[in-house]
């Protein structure tokens, strides 16, 4: 009788920790785009080393990038970023960490596309700020993937830019995100 009462045990305890497992997801190939406007000219950058993982237990989220992982179409424009703007030698990451409301239907994962109001600190340039956005989530049979856009002041992570190129470079830069998610085990 002690081993059937073991037994259940363990597998009960097993069985939550599946079940919670199946609460989180990871990316380790997110997507995130910056684009830059500007007078003179567009600047465009790409990251497809992106980490996020999101727990849909608790409405947590979190993102992860190296910020030499952008790259630009002109090797010189990357250059620039990563020793002049960014100073990525110095602040090699940047980070989110978020909460969101989850829907029942996201908690269960039904087929479907959730608005989430999502809040939380970007980290980018050794500056933390609070940030709220936008963003969604779909659930489409049995895959989890997200998307949201929102636009990054550059003066409030002190990013200096000179004189010289302060037309070829927008005030307000525009960063789209991309995630296709796995379940996390």
């Amino acid at each position: 009788m002690k081993t059937l009462k073991l037994t259940l045990t363990i597998v009960l305890l097993l069985n939550a920790v599946a079940l919670q497992a199946q609460d989180r997801y990871l990316t380790r190939t997110g997507h995130i785009k910056f684009f830059s406007a500007a007078p003179l000219e567009d600047i465009e950058a790409n990251n497809n080393k992106v980490l996020s993982i999101v727990d849909l237990s608790n409405g947590q989220v979190a993102v992860d990038l190296l910020i030499k992982a952008f790259e630009f179409e002109k090797k010189l424009m990357q250059e620039h970023f990563n020793e002049n703007y960014l100073e990525s030698d110095r602040y090699p990451k940047s980070t989110f960490k978020g909460t969101f409301s989850v829907p029942e239907g996201l908690k269960s994962m039904t087929d479907g596309v959730y608005e989430l109001d999502v809040k939380g600190q970007l980290n980018i340039h050794g500056v933390t700020k609070d940030i709220e956005t936008k963003s969604s989530l779909t659930v489409k049979g049995g895959k989890l993937s997200g998307e949201l856009k929102f636009f990054v002041a550059v003066k409030d992570y002190k990013i200096k830019i000179p004189n010289v190129v302060v037309k070829n470079i927008a005030e307000q830069v525009e960063v789209t995100a991309n995630f296709e998610y796995e379940p996390y085990k």
